[in-house]
């Protein structure tokens, strides 16, 4: 399988266009083509549906999708293990749900690359059924998420509790206010969800729902309104005035999970990693 192939698959499914896929890989509009027709032959089923200025994939396509991917990062990895290998060097691959990044993660990036000598890091993020996907597929070494997999020889580790509060750039606004703003939801995982469904059914339907926190919280700086934040990104706003806290909202805690293979050959870079994750809450607990 040449992995160009799976490239020009990729972009085609993302800009569901020919013209824009050859542009964005340097390619002729006629190569694009040729390699997808060249794809569906080795496969023996079409990707695309061709309509005019409406490309979209068959049920075919929607299903090669993750195939594709995942083909990519195991080669890439393959490749890069290669490379180490010759350096003697070792490379470990962490992944991040959604979100977690924002409210967790940005400050423990130079802990591991100083506290990992010798070690390479391979950074992503993803969503909980990709990761658990690459955990079983064993691609992925370190799976940081709010909603870890219930899988048989994954150890699971609590690195962090996130504490989530609904703020405003208005003043002294009560959870009953904040109903007439404008609301901008968060995607905080299973959990939250739950919770939000049970205790505030009194927010309006979002303005913007989103997976990134850093876009609600752009939105909520230029257009106001309210949304459940983590206290890392708030704290600068809370304390120059800039956003407050909602009277009577409450927190929403949500706890952070490490997950890993037990069996890793990499296992001891592994638990260090974790320790490195997991000591400023330790400490905090302390």
């Amino acid at each position: 399988m040449d992995t160009d192939l799976l490239k020009t698959f990729l972009e085609v499914s993302r800009t569901r266009h020919f013209g824009k896929a050859a542009e964005n890989l340097y390619l002729t509009r006629s190569a694009v083509s040729f390699r997808i027709k060249q794809l569906e032959g080795i496969l023996g089923v079409e990707l695309f549906e061709r309509l005019r200025n409406n490309i979209q994939p068959t049920p075919a396509g929607e299903r090669m999708l993750g195939h594709a991917e995942a083909v990519l990062n195991a080669w890439e990895r393959a490749k890069q293990d290669i490379i180490l290998n010759q350096q003697h060097s070792t490379q470990l691959t962490i992944s991040a749900g959604h979100n977690i990044w924002d409210a967790y993660l940005q400050p423990y990036l130079q802990p591991l690359h100083l506290g990992l000598d010798g070690v390479s890091l391979r950074t992503e993020v993803l969503s909980e059924s990709v990761m658990t996907r690459q955990l079983i597929e064993r691609s992925l070494d370190i799976a940081i998420t709010f909603d870890p997999p219930k899988l048989d020889e994954i150890e699971l580790v609590k690195l962090a509790q996130i504490r989530l509060f609904l703020v405003s750039k208005q003043q002294g606004l009560n959870i009953e206010q904040a109903s007439n703003q404008a609301y901008i939801k968060v995607d905080w995982g299973t959990a939250f969800n739950i919770t939000h469904a049970q205790a505030f059914t009194m927010l309006p339907v979002p303005i913007l729902h989103t997976s990134s926190a850093r876009m609600a919280l752009d939105f909520l700086l230029n257009n106001g309104g309210c949304a459940f934040l983590p206290e890392v990104l708030i704290e600068e706003y809370i304390a120059n005035g800039t956003l407050h806290y909602v009277d009577n909202a409450g927190v929403i805690t949500r706890n952070v999970y490490g997950a890993y293979w037990a069996e890793n050959e990499r296992l001891a870079n592994v638990e260090q990693a974790i320790a490195i994750l997991s000591a400023g809450f330790a400490n905090a607990v302390e």
